[in-house]
């Protein structure tokens, strides 16, 4: 099992929150940073000894993680991290990709000076996690930098469903980080310039670049080497 991911998340379950959501929450955070790749064997009593807890709540937790397709359970063989097919790696990202270029063209038209500052700062993190190769921290300003986008938008329906995709973005853009590096976020830089700007079909045409390069890297990447 990756031990340094698991060590990451040793300690973080916390009582007043139900146990079984807790665990949840945990097991979810490391597939979804791939500290548990996809294909990995997942272990009720490895899991259960790492986080701290008995064995029940985990079990709960691998069920619910098998509803929501984040693990397949074989019988006879045990639970493992799902491998996405390139078929629903397409379906995730042209989802997001329709989110996320409305999102942006809104964004031109609505999103505050505050919002735009702050979309500046994160360009500014990002680049600094890149610079320091900090994966996670990168894959984090990434997911915070399209979030706020959404915010700005000013349509709290769209914000919603960008949500409830974000955690399988991330999923997806975490093997791909590394690879896009800095130039993503020239693309971000760029992006932030056009809605300041108030140029929204400007910002609709860089957000659907953009999402269109992290598609293409992530189908060359992954699906390109078989892993």
């Amino acid at each position: 099992m990756a031990s340094q991911g698991l060590n990451t998340v040793a300690g973080r379950i916390q009582r007043p929150v139900p146990l079984r959501e807790a665990v949840y929450e945990a097991i979810l955070d490391l597939i979804t940073t791939r500290a548990l790749s996809p294909g990995h064997h997942l272990v009720e009593t490895e899991l259960a000894q790492t986080l701290g807890v008995s064995r029940q709540p985990v079990r709960e937790a691998m069920q619910r993680l098998s509803n929501e397709g984040w693990v397949d359970l074989r019988p006879g063989y045990g639970a493992f991290v799902h491998t996405p097919t390139e078929s629903e790696a397409d379906q995730l990202l042209a989802v997001r990709a329709l989110l996320e270029t409305e999102s942006a063209r809104l964004a031109a038209a609505n999103a505050s000076p505050e919002q735009v500052g702050h979309l500046r700062d994160l360009v500014a993190a990002g680049r600094a996690a890149t610079e320091l190769a900090d994966t996670d921290a990168v894959v984090q300003a990434n997911a915070d930098f399209h979030r706020t986008v959404t915010e700005a938008s000013g349509n709290r329906v769209l914000a919603e469903l960008a949500a409830q995709v974000d955690r399988r973005v991330r999923w997806y853009y975490a093997p791909v980080a590394r690879i896009r590096g800095a130039a993503s976020w020239d693309e971000h830089a760029s992006l932030v310039d056009v809605i300041e700007a108030g140029d929204a079909d400007q910002a609709l045409r860089l957000m659907s670049e953009h999402t269109e390069r992290t598609r293409r890297t992530y189908h060359e990447r992954v699906d390109g080497d078989g892993s």
